[in-house]
């Protein structure tokens, strides 16, 4: 029978734990009320969006340093976009005064 759902189905993964470390989450799986493997999918996709941000913020800081350089040409596209957005938010700063 074909599948009705789009997810894919889960991945099992197997991991060595030291027993003290297992009896300390199973304590707080069930003092939350959910299952271990819950606790453990959340840890999983923090560490994975942490990873992610970080290399958005590294990308994102090596364009803007890349914008900057750019910028020390007075006669650039990027040292002309400075100077209109300096002028432009002056602007707003004298409307909300």
């Amino acid at each position: 029978m074909p599948r009705t759902t789009p997810a894919l189905k889960a991945e099992t993964l197997s991991f060595r734990i030291e027993p003290a470390l297992k009896a300390a989450l199973t304590k707080i799986a069930s003092e939350e009320r959910r299952p271990v493997g819950d606790l453990l999918r959340d840890l999983v996709r923090a560490r994975v969006e942490r990873r992610r941000r970080r290399a958005f913020e590294a990308e994102a800081h090596r364009q803007s340093q890349e914008l900057a350089a750019a910028a020390q040409d007075p006669q650039s596209d990027e040292a002309a976009m400075l100077r209109w957005l300096d002028a432009t938010l002056l602007e707003l700063a004298d409307e909300w005064k």
